[in-house]
């Protein structure tokens, strides 16, 4: 059955074409499986709040209506509302103000809710989770009524001169005070609208399965900081259920976390920085939670279903846009397990820069057990892909990042198997590998490579394709293998260590304090791009240890075969037979920063190199796991990183190019329905 939702309807109609209903939420009180509730053009302010899910048959389906040019309708679900009454401001000039009742909020009024939790590092100021948007765009809080009248640039802004329109706030038992700098415009030829719900779409209670979310677009919610140790808000997710499809739509301006497929709140909340005791670390905690995920015992027992794939993850996040959200366009722990993240569009993810934590990324996963992370543009954003604990038969394929400010890949205290193909690292950092059991593959590194061990943390590792925990470890480094990638040099020479001194903290490498999960004794020794920050390391042949020993030794061995390395990138000291050249015959260089497109551009041929296969690439180390795609199946590299056959294998992320340039557009919504 169809339920028709339009801004002419009413609540107590029929729900048809022709008797359509107002609210998305009434539509949601009557939708059961296998219905599809088609909201049709208009902006709706309300918190979508399903109160039941679909089956995996008969699902129940959200949708923009489509127009007759078969395009979906411009359907917009806002989190916030818009406010008119604005005075001016006698205290100085360009600033106005403005008083709101706080019934306008409901339960949560979001200028009194502060940002705060685990790994969020600025203790100083009080952010709030509400925000004032002009036209659209969101604007930057002031801690102080001074600093709206008398503002100044936040100093590591995208935007200085936009940080510049400023807000403050102030709440009453009964009322909220705004004011605000809009800069010279009056705010009555302008929207002005503030953040007046935490969620836009969001079911209240867990174990909501099977609902897809198609064409809209999702605007303004008051989301709190989603750290892996609490509730993980966004301003769209399935909240610990199964089976979701959140594709093509337009996601925006979320405080927080645009997508969250992340934890529920009863088996962790904020207990390092928010429990009275303070004697156990984050790392403990995050341990604990696991185990408490784990033995839930489900509905039945008036708990959540336990962390399982019968009943968690397993969801679809594709073709969407994913931008100006602060903290990230994705995140997820333990719930965005078995899952796809599949061709969306993610940029401006921490621009503004006004506080900071350890969870900042277009996308962050924490025990992306079987999930696959495809064919995504990621730019613009602090870090552009992080894997954080138990990143095993994670699959990384086919993905472009840049302009990172940090580096495009992270992955953090994981013990694999996690295969990265295919990829376009653009950023002068590439990755910051603090894990065992990678295989990295056919990619293409503008940028460089920082590892570092990690002794003092222990994670888990998981029986293949399983929650199941087989064991904990801590990170020995190396078990990784580099095959067929290609390494362009960005021209600048090594940092020269003197011999016997100290290696470079691994918070160095941006000219800034750059901490996130990096704790302090982790260190590297600046290389250029290339593999050659591995050379401290073993090869098979000479492990497991240099003394003969047979016990395995500091570091695990690594493994580097068919890579070309141009213009400056150093190959493993150990690498048989490496590819040197001068000139790159292949570059990839961005060609429209904003929407996302790369010039390809090939000026000599590649030399075939050995086909990789799972065969090839063995089992990781701790996990005693092949590499296998999530069925278990062997992996596939006959595909490109633009989709084409790949044919006989050569360096980098493509099929072997013909002379010339081509555009490879950026991924993004479908205009028309799939």
């Amino acid at each position: 059955m169809e339920l028709h939702v339009a801004k002419s309807g009413s609540d107590t109609a029929a729900g048809t074409a022709e008797d359509p209903l107002l609210g998305i939420g009434a539509a949601a009180a009557l939708a059961r499986p296998g219905d599809t509730v088609v909201v049709h053009e208009g902006v709706y302010r309300e918190w979508v709040n399903p109160p039941r899910g679909g089956t995996a048959d008969a699902p129940i389906t959200y949708r923009a209506a489509v127009g007759a040019d078969g395009l979906f309708e411009s359907v917009v679900i806002s989190g916030a509302e818009p406010v008119a009454d604005w005075r001016p401001w006698p205290g100085a000039a360009d600033v106005w103000t403005a008083t709101v009742p706080n019934t306008l909020f409901g339960e949560h009024n979001p200028y009194t809710e502060r940002i705060g939790g685990d790994w969020f590092f600025d203790r100083v100021n009080t952010w709030h989770t509400g925000e004032v948007y002009l036209d659209g765009k969101s604007m930057y809080e002031s801690p102080t009524l001074a600093g709206v009248e008398r503002p100044e640039a936040t100093a590591d802004s995208f935007d200085p001169a936009g940080s510049l329109l400023t807000w403050h706030c102030e709440a009453g038992e009964d009322t909220t005070t705004i004011w605000a700098n809009f800069g010279g415009a009056d705010p009555a030829a302008h929207e002005i609208e503030i953040n007046a719900r935490k969620f836009v779409f969001w079911p209240a209670a867990t174990g909501i399965d099977h609902i897809i979310v198609r064409g809209f677009t999702l605007t303004k919610a008051a989301t709190q900081w989603a750290p892996p140790t609490a509730l993980q808000e966004g301003l769209i997710g399935p909240h610990w259920s199964k089976g979701w499809v959140i594709e093509d739509n337009t996601i925006t301006d979320s405080k927080n976390v645009g997508v969250s497929l992340g934890k529920e709140a009863s088996t962790g909340q904020n207990e390092w920085t928010a429990g009275t005791r303070g004697d156990k670390g984050g790392t403990q905690r995050e341990r604990e939670v696991i185990q408490r995920a784990l033995a839930l015992r489900g509905p039945a027992a008036g708990e959540p279903h336990p962390w399982h794939r019968d009943h968690v993850g397993s969801h679809t996040v594709r073709r969407n846009t994913i931008r100006d959200c602060e903290q990230a366009g994705v995140v997820g722990h333990l719930g965005a397990a078995f899952s796809t993240v599949a061709d969306n569009h993610i940029s401006r993810i921490h621009v503004k820069r006004q506080w900071h934590g350890a969870e900042v990324a277009g996308i962050k996963l924490h025990a992306a057990i079987d999930t696959v992370i495809s064919g995504n543009t990621v730019h613009h954003t602090h870090r552009a892909l992080w894997l954080d604990w138990q990143a095993q038969g994670t699959l990384v394929r086919r993905n472009v990042c840049y302009a990172s400010t940090a580096e495009d890949f992270m992955v953090e205290v994981c013990h694999g198997p996690y295969l990265v193909d295919s990829n376009a690292f653009l950023s002068p950092w590439a990755v910051k590998d603090m894990s065992t059991g990678g295989a990295y593959v056919h990619n293409y590194f503008a940028g460089r490579i920082a590892n570092c061990t990690e002794h003092q943390r222990y994670t888990p590792y998981h029986l293949p394709h399983s929650t199941a925990v087989h064991g904990v470890a801590n990170i020995l480094g190396g078990d990784d293998r580099f095959y067929n990638n290609l390494f362009v040099g960005d021209g600048a020479a090594a940092e020269a260590a003197e011999p016997g001194s100290e290696p470079v903290l691994a918070s160095f490498w941006n000219g800034a304090i750059d901490i996130d999960g990096v704790p302090g004794q982790a260190a590297f020794t600046p290389t250029p791009v290339g593999t050659s920050q591995y050379d401290a390391y073993p090869t098979p042949q000479e492990y497991p240890h240099e003394d003969g020993s047979p016990l395995a030794g500091p570091r695990l061995p690594v493994r580097a075969e068919g890579n070309l390395y141009a213009e400056g990138a150093e190959p493993f000291r150990a690498e048989p037979e490496p590819r040197v050249v001068g000139a790159a015959p292949v570059r990839i260089e961005v060609h429209d920063a904003e929407a996302g497109a790369i010039r390809v551009e090939a000026s000599g041929a590649l030399d075939p190199v050995a086909p990789v296969t799972t065969a090839r690439l063995g089992i990781s180390y701790q996990a005693e796991t092949g590499y296998t795609d999530p069925d278990g199946s062997d992996l596939d590299f006959g595909t490109d990183l633009a989709g084409a056959p790949r044919g006989e294998a050569v360096p980098g992320p493509f099929a072997a190019p013909s002379p010339g340039t081509r555009i490879v557009p950026a991924p993004g919504p479908a205009r028309r329905p799939s």
